[in-house]
């Protein structure tokens, strides 16, 4: 980066953490660099990818469901949240009853009830409801794709509909998060003022400032429900510093107290200087998403993608990251119970890549050549721009493949991804790299049904695959966990033998922090606990 570009950030940086530190010394307070290049949207469905999920959504907004994210040994699972429990309908499996947690309060003194429930659900389903919300909508759609009705029972149950019998609809509902009516009551029926005054939730944390573009403030919530979860922290001030660089030079300042994503080639000296560095295996993709319905897209053709997966050097993707990723040879990591047993083992054999291209007819002669929409930075996308140049080498060198890029902000190009293949917003990208949470079956059915094609759902690459169809089928109607498994396994099979991305590397999650930040737990999620941390 230009050093007066550095140094005119750095700059910026200090007066807003001078200015947030003048008001709150008597405070405990957390400062957290994230990779977003603007604060997430504050109305209670952040923007910015699981980013925004992660630390302006499950904080202050909660779901009827929520992720356990208390351990680091396994996957995170979900718990009851707003919901004390839930069951699909003894006479219609596709509905699911929902008995809601009494006495649960808004941060703004109002009730959670059915009443709030069915009146978020017609702000995210609902276009001609009063408090419809259009950039929350489209984000919370794609995540419940299958949801096809919703209705009060009494004022503490309410019952979902989805589209056919889902097994796993309870992994979609936690992504649906609510926001107190009464907050929109006193913006006057603004969303944008909304955001500024800002939104009222149920959970452990409640945004008391928001400096637009600047920082968002959470005070901690002593009203919280669970007094188990209360949280440690006074505050935590959360900033937007897309540039890992200028991350990294806020923390040996102490200007935060920690950064997501420290750039690799930095991790060393934070060791040796006395920071923690915390990585562990999560449920996380980088791939290439192929536009395989565009006209004229090359990636039409299976043996095109299985070539590509041939042709990315794994392992240098991984030295790049100075080890804080491993190679992916599926959307599932190759140790995991689902990923199965699938024809194609990927691994870094040119041979074996252009001779599959020469097959589909791309040589010398006629090298394949296409462009890919990326994000200089963002939530997931780990360190985009050096990634994408490597591999933009790596497909050149070792099969002569041509890319190009597209290079755009990230919640451009998270928007970019649920657009249709032929869009003119996707400036004929025929892959974009958005990465991807891992978590479970529900996510699986949100990224590659058939049914949830974009703009419905996040099947950008407008992926149909009979075999993928059958199996995701069996194990939504099942209730054994024995055939929902199985054909977990068969359905990503299908992923990796007819594969609709160009799958890289897992990553390892790294973080690094401050010795005072204690109690953090590197949960096997994209989300994390942040009631669990104390500042010492």
């Amino acid at each position: 980066m230009n050093t007066r570009l550095l140094r005119a950030m750095l700059s910026g940086l200090t007066l807003t953490l001078s200015l947030a530190a003048a008001s709150t010394q008597a405070e405990e307070t957390l400062r957290i660099g994230m990779t977003a290049a603007d604060i997430p949207t504050t109305t209670g469905m952040p923007n910015n990818g699981w980013e925004g999920m992660r630390f302006l959504g499950y904080p202050i907004f909660e779901g009827l469901v929520l992720w356990d994210l208390t351990h680091s040994d396994r996957l995170a699972t979900v718990r009851p949240g707003l919901a004390e429990s839930w069951e699909q309908s003894k006479t219609d499996k596709k509905t699911w009853i929902f008995h809601l947690r009494h006495g649960v309060k808004f941060h703004d003194g109002t009730d959670f009830n059915a009443d709030a429930v069915i009146w978020n659900f017609d702000r995210y389903f609902k276009s001609d409801s009063p408090q419809f919300e259009a950039g929350a909508t489209g984000i919370t759609r794609a995540r419940v794709p299958v949801l096809a009705s919703y209705k009060k029972i009494d004022d503490n149950t309410v019952a979902l509909t989805t589209t056919a019998p889902t097994s796993y609809f309870p992994l979609m509902v936690v992504y649906v998060l609510f926001t107190s009516p009464a907050s929109f009551e006193k913006a006057g029926h603004d969303w944008a003022r909304v955001a500024t005054l800002p939104a009222a939730g149920t959970g452990p944390f409640r945004i008391s400032q928001v400096i637009p573009r600047q920082s968002v403030r959470l005070a901690r919530w002593d009203g919280y429900w669970d007094a188990a979860h209360k949280a440690k922290v006074d505050s935590i001030l959360l900033l937007p510093i897309p540039e890992a660089n200028t991350r990294l030079a806020a923390l040996r300042s102490g200007q935060v107290d920690w950064i997501e994503v420290p750039p690799p080639d930095g991790i060393p000296s934070l060791k040796a200087a006395g920071f923690t560095i915390s990585t562990n295996s999560y449920p996380h993709v980088w791939p290439w998403m192929y536009n395989i319905s565009a006209p004229n897209s090359p990636f039409k053709d299976v043996r095109v993608r299985q070539a590509l997966n041939y042709c990315v050097d794994r392992s240098a993707i991984v030295a790049l990251l100075n080890g804080t990723a491993e190679p992916a040879v599926g959307w599932l990591k190759a140790n995991d119970p689902a990923f199965g047993k699938p024809l194609n083992h990927y691994n870094f054999d040119p041979a074996k890549g252009k001779a599959m291209l020469a097959e589909a007819g791309y040589g010398a002669q006629k090298p394949l050549a296409f462009k890919v929409m990326i994000s200089n930075s963002g939530s997931g996308q780990m360190l985009p721009l050096a990634m994408n140049e490597l591999l933009q080498q790596n497909l050149k060198q070792a099969c002569g493949v041509n890319v190009t890029f597209d290079t755009v902000e990230w919640q451009v190009l998270s928007s970019s991804a649920r657009l249709a293949p032929d869009n003119p917003g996707l400036h004929g990208a025929m892959a974009v790299n958005a990465s991807s949470a891992t978590t479970d079956i529900g996510l699986m059915a949100r990224y590659f049904a058939a049914a949830s094609a974009t703009p419905a759902g996040n099947n950008f690459e407008h992926w149909d695959d009979d075999k993928f169809e059958a199996a995701l089928n069996t194990a939504a109607k099942a209730t054994d966990p024995a055939t929902i498994q199985a054909s977990y396994r068969a359905a990503h099979e299908r992923l990796v033998d007819n594969p609709p991305w160009l799958y890289v590397v897992h990553d390892l999650n790294p973080r690094a922090m401050s010795k005072k930040v204690q109690g953090f737990v590197p949960a096997q999620s994209w989300l994390l606990d942040l009631t669990l941390i104390s500042m010492h």
